[in-house]
């Protein structure tokens, strides 16, 4: 077990920073020797400043518990004492580390100058798949118990508890994996290579005996990979009455009427090789209303069916929750494969080749420590698999998988490919989970990667059309572009070229051009890029609309534009840019393939190189045309626009391109050649029609089936819908104005619920202004206030934290429209700031109205409003997500009362009470209700 004496502490303090003249007002260390703990000391501590009202609310610790609290100085011997001979480990222990030594000197102590490990970097490390390493999602996540979070006691003996179980989960691993991960760990920032010494030299003490799921090749530790076991019980398989098996094998089963329709009728749909599409509302339970049927049919006519989706929660969800029951429940076995693109997945040679070169910039040591411990554990080498940095994600881009250059023979990993296996269980599943994204690029691509299939499930269906506008689009940014190109470098670079040079001339491979040749036009093409980025900038910031306060700007780029006399120099100088590419990408076109015709005798180290090329190549050949098509191609049907922050560029800029419509192209590539697909989601229908939705993907009057399956809760007695008289109405004021009256109506709202508030935007900026003014009103003292864009963290963290925290409001915008699910409790009262229209001048929209016009509809009531009323109806479907639910909507935009088309968006959604009153008025219902 590890030698030193561990002595693990946690702080409280009055804010962030020492500096500031922030104070300790809680320490807490437990001591840690030969594997146990030994001891632990807490004490508050007497900051002589009043504690911040914010940090009241997030640690529970008042003035009054600090009040007989010894100052620090008091202290300070006891705690230098236990730190004697020991190691300093915290969570994060820059930040408990640098607080204590500042208290320390103020008290007139020596620093503490032992090691230090951090639980953060070690979790990063040992779990390299948690979604989260913050100390209370690990507790969590580790099922440890943790009775106080942000008190330093509980905190600290939780971390104490994380640090051993993290070193005896590194102890299991085997010594090939410790030995790599010891000698990369001196690169890490805190000390942590002494543990993984320690570690080390305890495992060569034993001969090793390896588990039997693992296998080292190549001095590789891997995970085994299980296979399918094929066998034909299929032939007399009878389907099951479904509700008769549910009842038996589901524990609380409550039969559902519209889940049984919707199995009925995809069956059907299946059998007789019909599209259906079907809107099933919030408790239908949709995933097994699709799953089940597929699942049989699959089985009982030896036939693959696909399931899509748009997010990979869902995917997650369908795996790991539905698709483990049904194999509980179901009557015969059945295999289910989860297939991604190829470069979700780890290229092993790549990876192996990487390990030997000597890195030490502290993303890619991480990445390859997180990696090697991965290998021991995943079946499916799916880099999504992996929470890794942002640098992180950088160093992956050379390790994913791209295919091969050179026969795949010849890469000594072949047998233990991720993407091969991935593919080679496709081809013998019964269900295929792919998302919306693969799809579409496999209906674009010549070589397929899904294996052949004609029943398809599209779940989120009402995101078909917008993925698919993406996927056949283009999008570039000036960061990617520059990173990307940047990989090849100069011969003074000394990146792939200079690599690749020296590979030549050690095999004496002789190009027609010189190096020195090929070098100058290298470094002219950056010159001329870095000339037409200029240009285009320029171009983009003089023409496009600005608007005070905004920083954000857009401007779309049409078929008159391309002509006009401005824009020729930014087709001159992209002419040079994809003229200097098309050279770059001859020349070593030429230089791969002669090394491939020669059939040169290649070291690992140097076959990996070429692979790693071969990557490049085809990335930078994928530039070129995208340049090409976005500025010297007519548009014929796209859209191509560019978006930026006038305070950060060229690095802001990103061009985007789409298809103005996808109709035509959904329904002969995917419609016209499957036999069934099931389309649905609990958002199609507006005001009880497909019509929109139909059109939109291309099967409006192909006959469809349709089918609308109404949610089994009852929304009169679970929720009521608010719509407050007392605020301007939107189009009748300046924007400041409104902001100002949401905000003030907002906070007495805030109040009466106890927090516990989504409230969602249509503009990010009209969600920073009020959140802001919300803030800095000094009412909502107690509060916890997230917001989407200006707290750190992803959608699902922010909607963690606000689970977490007793008075939380949450501010988001698009995203959080939909795809949220905050169950129960945590969540009473949504509030919609106005109704989701799309904003006018967005690029899509105007270009769609164009066309619309063109064809003498309205472009307001054929497109704006009916997309509208969808995001709408996701809006509301995040109040009620169980059937226990309570909760209250309240529409802040008037104009769903106050126009013709406002009853549209109120038929639309499950019928529920609708009130109107003041803030008065709600108030009191909210007490009432709530």
């Amino acid at each position: 077990m590890y030698p030193y004496k561990l002595v693990v502490i946690d702080l409280e303090t009055t804010g962030n920073s020492p500096k500031k003249g922030e104070k300790i007002i809680q320490l807490s260390a437990v001591i840690i020797e030969g594997g146990k703990i030994i001891d632990q000391f807490t004490s508050f501590v007497s900051p002589g400043k009043p504690i911040p009202v914010f940090i009241e609310e997030l640690t529970g610790i008042n003035d009054e518990m600090v009040k007989g609290a010894p100052a620090f100085h008091e202290i300070a011997p006891k705690i230098l004492e236990l730190l004697d001979h020991g190691v300093f480990v915290a969570h994060n222990v820059q930040f408990d580390l640098s607080f204590l030594q500042a208290e320390l000197e103020e008290a007139g102590y020596n620093p503490f100058t032992g090691p230090a490990f951090d639980t953060v970097e070690l979790a990063k490390v040992a779990l390299p798949s948690a979604d989260s390493f913050k100390l209370t999602e690990l507790s969590n996540s580790l099922e440890l118990s943790h009775v106080r979070p942000h008190q330093a006691d509980s905190d600290a003996f939780v971390t104490a508890e994380i640090l051993l179980y993290f070193i005896e989960e590194l102890s299991k691993l085997p010594l090939v994996t410790l030995e790599k991960l010891c000698k990369l760990s001196k690169h890490l920032k805190s000390d942590l290579d002494l543990l993984f010494d320690s570690i080390v030299i305890e495992k060569q003490k034993h001969i090793e005996d390896l588990s039997d799921e693992l296998e080292v090749y190549r001095g590789l530790a891997l995970r085994k990979k299980s296979h399918f076991v094929t066998s034909d019980e299929a032939r007399h398989f009878h389907e099951p009455d479904i509700e008769e098996h549910l009842a038996q094998h589901v524990p609380f089963y409550e039969k559902r009427e519209q889940q049984m329709e919707m199995i009925h009728e995809i069956t059907r749909a299946f059998h007789d090789s019909k599209h259906i599409v079907i809107e099933a509302g919030t408790g239908v339970g949709k995933s097994l209303g699709y799953l089940w049927p597929a699942v049989m049919f699959a089985k009982s006519n030896k036939e693959k069916v696909v399931i899509s989706t748009y997010t990979i929660q869902l995917q997650e969800q369908l795996l790991h929750k539905e698709i483990k029951l049904l194999e509980k429940i179901s009557p015969i076995p059945f295999r289910t494969v989860l297939l991604k693109g190829k470069n979700h997945y780890i290229n092993l040679f790549k990876f192996e080749q990487s390990l030997r070169e000597d890195e030490s910039q502290y993303d890619v040591v991480l990445t390859k420590m997180q990696i090697l411990v991965w290998l021991t554990r995943t079946e499916s080498g799916d880099m999504d698999e992996l929470n890794l940095t942002s640098g992180g994600q950088l160093f992956w881009n050379r390790l994913k998988h791209d295919g091969w250059h050179l026969a795949h023979t010849k890469d000594p990993w072949v047998g233990k490919d991720f993407y091969l296996s991935a593919r080679k269980n496709a081809q013998e599943a019964d269900i295929i989970i792919t998302n919306h994204s693969m799809l579409l690029t496999d209906m674009v691509r010549e070589s397929s990667m899904l294996p052949a299939y004609e029943y398809l499930v599209i779940d989120e269906a009402h995101h078909l059309e917008k993925s698919a506008r993406q996927h056949l689009g283009i999008i570039m940014d000036y960061l990617s572009i520059k990173f990307n190109t940047s990989q090849l470098g100069t011969l003074d670079h000394k990146q792939l070229f200079y690599r690749l040079d020296q590979l030549l001339t050690s095999h004496s491979v002789d190009l027609g051009t010189h190096a020195f040749e090929l070098d100058a036009k290298i470094g002219q093409f950056y010159m001329d890029l870095e000339e037409a980025i200029s240009v285009l900038t320029s171009v983009f910031y003089k023409k496009a609309k600005k608007r005070t306060g905004i920083q954000k700007i857009q401007l779309r780029i049409t078929d008159e534009m391309k002509k006009s006399s401005y824009w020729q120099p930014v087709v001159m100088s992209m002419e040079r840019v994809i003229s200097g590419m098309k050279y770059v990408e001859r020349e070593f076109q030429q230089a791969l393939d002669t090394i491939k015709e020669k059939k040169i005798k290649l070291l690992d180290k140097e076959k990996a190189l070429i692979e790693e090329f071969f990557s490049f190549l085809v990335d930078w050949t994928e530039l070129r045309t995208n340049f090409q098509t976005v500025f010297l191609n007519k548009l014929n049907n796209h859209v191509l626009w560019l978006d930026g922050d006038t305070r950060s560029l060229p690095n802001s800029l990103s061009i985007q391109s789409q298809p103005i419509t996808v109709d035509q192209d959904l329904q002969s590539e995917i419609f016209a050649k499957k036999k069934s697909v099931v389309l649905t989601s609990a958002t199609l229908t507006v005001s009880g029609s497909f019509n929109y939705f139909l059109n939109e993907i291309g099967l409006i009057d192909k006959g469809v089936k349709q089918l609308q399956l109404t949610s089994p809760f009852d929304y009169n007695e679970v929720s009521r819908l608010f719509i407050p008289t007392d605020v301007p109405e939107i189009q009748q004021v300046q924007n400041e104005e409104y902001i100002e009256a949401i905000s003030s109506h907002l906070i007495g709202v805030a109040q009466a619920t106890k927090g516990r508030m989504l409230i969602l935007f249509t503009s990010y900026d009209m969600l920073r202004k009020t959140y802001e003014l919300m803030k800095e009103s000094g009412l909502l003292e107690e509060y916890v206030l997230m917001a989407q864009g200006i707290t750190s963290g992803s959608r699902t963290r922010l909607t963690k934290n606000f689970q977490r925290f007793e008075k939380a409001i949450l501010f988001g915008t698009s995203s959080f429209w939909e795809g949220v699910d905050i169950p129960g409790e945590d969540l009473s009262c949504l509030a919609m700031v106005r109704l989701p229209f799309s904003p006018p001048d967005d690029p899509v929209n105007q270009a769609k109205s164009d066309i619309l016009k063109a064809q003498g509809k309205n472009p307001f009531s054929a497109h704006s409003l009916p997309e509208a009323i969808i995001r709408f109806k996701q809006g509301v479907g995040r109040l009620i997500r169980r059937s226990s639910d309570r909760g209250i909507v309240i529409v802040y935009d008037r104009r769903v009362m106050t126009t013709r088309y406002g009853k549209a968006f109120l038929q639309s959604i499950p019928s529920m009470e609708v009130k109107e009153g003041d803030l008065v008025d709600l108030v009191s219902l909210i007490d009432d209700w709530l």
